[in-house]
C-alpha cells in the first residue's frame, strides 16, 4: 500500500515576522560588535546620563529639605520654629540651586575625558 504523506505549510504576515524577530532578537544572545557610529551615539549620551542622575538627586534632595524649612515656619507656636525653619529652608534652597552649576561641571569633566575617544570616531567616519 502507499503512504499518503501529507504536509502543511503556512507562512506568517509580515507584520507578524516582524514582531517575531523583534522578540526573538530580546532573548538572543548579541553577536554583532559595536559599530563606530553605535560607539559614537553612545559615548555621547553617556557624557550627560550621569551628571544628570547626580544633579536630580541634589535638586530633589535640596527641594525637600526647602520644603521642611517651609514647615517649620508655618507651624503653629511659630515663634520657636521659625528662625530654624528659615535656616533650614535656606540649605535646601542652596541644594536646589546648586543642582545646574553640578550638572554642567560634570557634563564639561565628562566631555573632556571622552574628547580624544569622540574626536577619533567622528574623524574615522567622516573619511
Amino acid at each position: 500500500m502507499e503512504e499518503k504523506k501529507e504536509t502543511f505549510a503556512y507562512t506568517y504576515s509580515a507584520k507578524e515576522q516582524e514582531e517575531i524577530k523583534k522578540i526573538r532578537d530580546k532573548y538572543a544572545p548579541p553577536t554583532k560588535e559595536e559599530t563606530s557610529m553605535e560607539r559614537l551615539r553612545r559615548l555621547d549620551g553617556s557624557a550627560s546620563k550621569g551628571a544628570a542622575v547626580v544633579s536630580l538627586i541634589v535638586g530633589i534632595i535640596g527641594a525637600l529639605i526647602m520644603g521642611v524649612g517651609m514647615c517649620c515656619v508655618m507651624l503653629p507656636g511659630w515663634e520657636r520654629y521659625f528662625i530654624p525653619g528659615i535656616a533650614v529652608g535656606a540649605v535646601g534652597i542652596i541644594g536646589v540651586i546648586a543642582a545646574y552649576p553640578i550638572y554642567t561641571r560634570m557634563v564639561k569633566r565628562k566631555r573632556e575625558k571622552l574628547a580624544p575617544e569622540i574626536m577619533r570616531l567622528a574623524d574615522e567616519l567622516m573619511k
